[in-house]
């Protein structure tokens, strides 16, 4: 295990020598064979050095210290941080600041947003003008005065307020400057933190010493959050007593007369490189090694250029990859002889992960099989689809690709033309990526120009990326929940158990959550002298009012000869705040603590919807529960599915019910938003059709700019029921409804036993 080749064995001494030393390295105990014949040969040891070795030793050994807790203090509860960054003290690495202008914000700003947001943490625009419009996706911090000095002084007290205690380097630029973002943030990865330091392109004052110098503002500069932190108690005096007409010379000034440091081009071995671009200069013919090293380019004149400026260092650092990845392939066949495997064992393509090898039938990964116009695997279970959107450009990008890598393996001898896709087959690899065999038909031309049509398979892989975080807002826990449950008439006898669960799952454990009963009459029940259906509901609610004092179960009532569930949430949406977190809930779910933990954190304000996929139990007449395990000795059990139910000792056998999205987690506020722009794109008779056959999350789908987040929830298990597919649905709801009920009966296996059975009972 720790040698990679198998040299030939060495001598017999070697080889004891070898033995000897794996013993010492294995000895928990007794004494130390290497320790004896050092001590044979040098002479007896001191037995007080061997004493003090063994306590030295007892002292390193861990030790369980039990948690006491004096009874008589009263206890207090620790307030603990949400994330471990926040208790250690963990900064993150670097800030962007960009100096901008009224005439600029709206083009050079935007241009700066767009190549280089997505490469930092965080990016801010500093402005004097007041009130400026922030473009979409942009920061802007507006400070109301246009001098130059004076913005550079509030920009650096704003950046020491705000963020001096997250981030360990500032770079400030200006707007018209384009920066190479994946060179900067490894400069700044580079280098030490607890040190004062002025880092960018140095400049000399004029009539000053050699040693005064400043960094110029054009080429961007980074300050280190130990310098901020002693710049912050000067900026008052540095405003008032130099003047400057340039931000850059002010800042530089302010450095040396109140701290005596000055701007450095170089610094710890790394240096800031940069490039000053000539008027009317074309960055594709741009080839100096000055430019082709540069971290910033200055000065940008139009957005235009920026973003061509952006190409050719984009395709410059694309060419680094493709080469530095080439030299690591070379190598690792070059190792691959020294393995034990050896060149059996290098995986195509080289350096990536080797295909999944699957332990039994049931893990073997399928291939889906398609051509340039259709896929024969469908999501809906139909056998041919038309392969469209991502998935059409995801084929076109492969066929593509295909025929360039063929031709740039085999030009200028032959030359190929794709003629028809015959066959395409494609399967996903967790550990490897989407892999590819096609099966093209080619027109192949020699140099003479000769012609000839010839098929070949060809095999493609698209890798997994490299996994990024993406940037989400701040949410809480303590976000109460209110739920809503809809009930119909031939739903109240289930009504009672449902409160049931909701006592022992959120009122027992005092959960942060309220429950609101939307009772939803028909046009003929519930009238003057006739019973009301709801009665036994209001009993159970008014009894669990009783049980939990301060408990409060609102319930209101609707009458509707067809109501449909974006109606029923209009009028639990006019009764609440705008900022309530919704639960919007059936009568056979069991929400628990966890189900409402997960509706807070994916439920996010003006970001997020989170729609849960429950687990539905199949019909237990014809997927009866599977008896609980059997003693020692009577043979493996069954494996259980996603619904193991812990408590009652038994797996549930069920699915998780795609078609239903009953439940869901929203704000009130972006409901309302949604709903506005419902009405004001579908107006009259329109909209009365339309609210037919919508559901809330198809609302927040067609109508809303916000985040679906759909996923399973194992935390839902919901009992066995035929959900009412209500004729008035339109006719994708209904669909939905009818499949999820015929889905639900049973697995393939108890059908076609239940088949079976019938048969056999037909025939005798």
């Amino acid at each position: 295990m720790l040698s990679l080749a198998r040299p030939p064995l060495p001598p017999t001494g070697l080889r004891t020598s070898l033995s000897l030393l794996r013993v010492s390295w294995i000895q928990g105990e007794g004494e130390d064979p290497c320790v004896e014949a050092v001590g044979e040969r040098g002479g007896p040891q001191n037995p007080d050095s061997r004493a003090r070795l063994d306590q030295s030793d007892e002292d390193f050994k861990p030790r369980i210290v039990p948690y006491y807790r004096d009874p008589n203090k009263p206890y207090k509860k620790v307030l603990r941080t949400r994330y471990i960054q926040t208790e250690l003290g963990s900064r993150e690495r670097l800030l962007v600041a960009v100096l901008t202008s009224r005439a600029t914000l709206s083009t050079l700003a935007v241009a700066v947003n767009r190549t280089v947001a997505h490469h930092f943490p965080r990016l801010l625009y500093f402005t004097g003008q007041r009130g400026a419009r922030a473009p979409a996706g942009m920061q802007v911090v507006s400070h109301g005065d246009e001098r130059p000095a004076w913005l550079m002084s509030e920009t650096l007290r704003h950046l020491h307020t705000h963020f001096g205690a997250d981030y360990d380097w500032f770079f400030i630029m200006q707007d018209d400057t384009y920066v190479q973002a994946p060179r900067l943030a490894a400069l700044a990865g580079h280098l030490s933190i607890n040190q004062d330091l002025y880092l960018g392109r140095a400049e000399e004052f004029i009539g000053a010493g050699e040693q005064a110098r400043y960094c110029h503002g054009g080429f961007g500069y980074l300050l280190s959050r130990s310098l901020l932190l002693r710049l912050r108690p000067h900026l008052d005096g540095c405003r008032g007593d130099i003047l400057s007409a340039r931000p850059d010379e002010w800042l530089g000034r302010c450095l040396i007369d109140s701290l005596g440091v000055g701007c450095v081009s170089q610094h710890q071995g790394q240096q800031y490189r940069s490039f000053e671009l000539a008027k009317n200069r074309d960055p594709e013919k741009e080839g100096s090694s000055a430019f082709l090293s540069a971290f910033a380019v200055h000065p940008v004149s139009e957005g235009t250029l920026m973003y061509r400026l952006h190409k050719r260092f984009s395709a410059l650092e694309l060419e680094r990859a493709y080469s530095e990845i080439e030299q690591l392939q070379a190598q690792i066949r070059n190792l691959t002889v020294l393995t034990p495997e050896g060149e059996a064992g290098l995986s195509w393509p080289v350096g990536l992960p080797a295909p999944f090898t699957p332990h039994s039938r049931f893990e073997v990964l399928g291939w889906d099989y398609f051509t340039e116009q259709h896929t024969f695997s469908c999501a809906d279970g139909a056998p041919k689809c038309p392969l469209q959107g991502a998935s059409r450009a995801d084929v076109g990008d492969a066929l593509e690709t295909a025929l360039e890598q063929l031709n740039r393996r085999y030009q200028p001898r032959l030359r190929f033309q794709k003629q028809r896709l015959l066959n395409g087959y494609r399967r996903f690899d967790p550990a490897r990526g989407m892999e590819y065999t096609l099966d093209l038909l080619l027109e192949c031309v020699t140099q003479r120009g000769h012609r000839r049509a010839l098929a070949r398979r060809v095999s493609l892989l698209r890798p997994l990326s490299r996994v990024e975080i993406l940037p989400m807002p701040y949410v809480t826990e303590a976000t109460r929940v209110q739920l809503v449950l809809p009930l119909l008439v031939a739903e109240a006898a289930a009504a009672p158990a449902f409160l049931e669960a909701f006592a022992a799952n959120v009122l027992e454990p005092r959960e942060h959550a309220l429950l609101t009963l939307l009772l939803v009459y028909g046009p003929r029940e519930g009238g003057r002298g006739a019973p009301d259906p709801f009665l036994g509901v209001k009993a159970a609610a008014a009894e669990l009012e009783r049980r939990y004092p301060g408990t409060r179960l609102a319930w209101l009532a609707v009458r509707a000869e067809a109501p449909s569930q974006v109606r029923l949430m209009d009028v639990v949406s006019k009764k609440h705040p705008v900022d309530t977190l919704f639960f919007l809930t059936t009568v056979w779910t069991r929400p628990g603590p966890e189900v409402l933990n997960r509706c807070r954190m994916n439920a996010i304000s003006g970001w997020q919807a989170f729609f849960p996929v429950h687990f539905q139990e199949f019909n237990p007449a014809l997927s009866p529960q599977r008896s609980p395990p059997g003693p020692p000795g009577a043979g493996p059990d069954p494996p259980s599915p996603p619904g193991a139910d812990p408590s009652r000792g038994a797996p549930i056998a069920g699915r998780f019910d795609r078609q239903a999205s009953a439940e869901g987690c929203f704000y009130n506020a972006d409901y309302l938003a949604a709903r506005a722009r419902l009405a004001g794109e579908l107006a009259g008779q329109e909209e009365e059709e339309a609210l037919e056959g919508l559901e809330v999350m198809d609302v927040f789908l067609r109508f809303s700019g916000l985040h679906l987040f759909r996923a399973v929830e194992p935390g839902l298990v919901q009992k066995f029921s035929l959900r009412d597919c209500s004729p008035r649905l339109s006719e994708e709801l209904y669909h939905r409804c009818r499949l999820s009920n015929l889905e639900g009966l049973g697995g393939r296996a108890q059908l076609a036993m239940a088949l079976f059975e019938q048969e056999q009972a037909n025939s005798t």
